[in-house]
């Protein structure tokens, strides 16, 4: 991911091999398919007049073009959105020229105008206005970040529009002025967006066209502010800031979403739907924390999970692509002390009677201590004379079992299934019904007493 490279050079180079880990980074924000002006004529009875209109383009860079390419494509009334490079000095640059000259700039060897990365909009002003398509450009990105969006670093992702004609360089002033005194009443920065006339235009190699059509996992560092375009006619809302006096204040989990983002279900399914961790957890689709707590840099991907404790960001976790015991591992490392650490994530083992839960015989449960999934009833539970905690039978699907060939031993290994870490191991040598016994580290579980009635 884009986050773990320091330099703007090396980053462009990462996003150009970046494998499908990070999900889309989709806008907070979208118009509705078939959202149409009221000032904007009627398609079905005026389609011959309309789509006879001529088309017209604006030149528009919002950081990485693959999510501005993907997310302007969106709006209807647009009918081509082409990526390309524009606003530097070199009339014909291609990908590797941008990136060698950044590199060149950011060493300061090199005092070139460098091209963003641009896409090229067109659009049937019969269908849709340009202040509409400038509306969307405002919401989908952050303009207040001068040369850098999210964390792509360097002149070639500045936010710029370029206009081809005196029109369109009011309607960009303008749209600027509005979104402005939304930003500024939601105590956000000044815009730093370049609005100049178009030069040097150059279309991008093929295979950054419709890239993420081509590659759907592929990496978009694309994300708005959160603050909606203050319009009448504007169809986009704001999704309103999770309320601080709602969660937990000493330690929340939240999970900054987007809307139509695939992996974001993916979460919501397979770990969200199941949540029983102790740790509160909600999601939301403004990319802004509550108010009064902080995030330590802006959001670049969805969905991120994020971990605050007494209202700041201690730790998160950015993209989700199924991969479940990365992210429980993830969260364990914030939860878990350096000895249940030792022995959940690297096969450790208590020493025999200085463990947890080894007297307790209370009705309850023996659970997960990352993900709360319960792993063993009390009433199996039983006094194997080992020193470990020793069950003679998990809950139903609660584990996994694997072979384990350490230390010149054969064994079976016992795992929890719900966040893969290392519990003990079974035996045969228990009592009936089952003659196992599983005998587990009392430091890795966790007991939940039954309520009383």
């Amino acid at each position: 991911m884009k986050n773990h490279w320091t330099t703007p050079f090396k980053t462009a180079w990462r996003k150009l091999w970046f494998m499908p880990i990070v999900p889309l980074m989709l806008s907070i924000f979208t118009l509705p398919s078939c959202a149409k002006e009221s000032n904007m004529p009627n398609t079905t009875q005026n389609e011959s007049v309309i789509t006879a209109l001529p088309t017209q383009s604006i030149v528009l860079g919002m950081g990485c073009f693959w999510g501005a390419e993907k997310r302007m494509a969106e709006i209807a009334g647009v009918v081509d959105v082409q990526s390309g490079y524009a606003g530097g000095d070199n009339a014909s640059a291609g990908y590797y020229d941008v990136l060698g000259l950044e590199k060149q700039i950011q060493a300061g060897i090199a005092t070139a105008r460098n091209h963003a990365e641009v896409i090229k909009v067109t659009f049937n002003p019969g269908l849709v206005s340009l202040e509409t398509v400038l509306v969307k450009f405002w919401e989908n990105h952050n303009p207040t970040q001068g040369d850098r969006q999210g964390n792509d670093v360097g002149t070639n992702y500045r936010s710029v529009i370029y206009y081809t004609d005196d029109a369109q360089k009011t309607t960009a002033l303008t749209t600027k002025e509005a979104y402005q005194s939304a930003l500024s009443k939601a105590k956000l920065g000044n815009i730093t967006t370049e609005i100049a006339p178009l030069r040097n235009y150059v279309a991008a190699e093929d295979y950054h066209q419709d890239y993420l059509q081509k590659n759907p996992n592929g990496y978009c560092g694309l994300g708005g502010t959160g603050v909606a375009y203050p319009s009448d006619a504007s169809t986009l809302k704001t999704h309103p800031l999770l309320d601080a006096a709602t969660l937990n204040s000493a330690r929340q989990l939240i999970v900054f979403e987007a809307p139509d983002c695939a992996f974001c279900q993916q979460f919501k399914t397979e770990v969200l739907s199941k949540w029983s961790s102790e740790v509160p957890i909600v999601a939301t689709l403004n990319p802004n924390p509550p108010q009064g707590w902080t995030l330590e840099k802006a959001l670049f991907a969805t969905p991120t999970i994020v971990l605050f404790e007494n209202g700041k960001e201690v730790s998160r976790f950015t993209g989700y692509n199924g991969d479940q015991p990365r992210f429980w591992k993830w969260l364990g490392f914030r939860l878990l002390t350096p000895e249940q650490q030792r022995i959940a994530f690297e096969q450790g083992t208590e020493y025999a009677f200085s463990g947890s839960h080894l007297d307790e015989k209370r009705p309850g449960k023996f659970v997960d201590p990352i993900t709360g999934a319960a792993l063993f009833e009390s009433n199996t539970k039983f006094d194997s004379g080992t020193g470990w905690p020793s069950f003679f039978n998990p809950v139903a699907g609660a584990i996994t079992e694997h072979i384990d060939n350490a230390h010149g031993m054969q064994r079976v290994e016992v795992r929890s299934a719900s966040s893969g870490i290392h519990l003990g191991h079974v035996f045969n040598d228990g009592p009936a019904p089952t003659f196992k016994r599983y005998c587990i580290n009392g430091n890795v579980l966790k007991f939940v007493p039954d309520e009383v009635k």
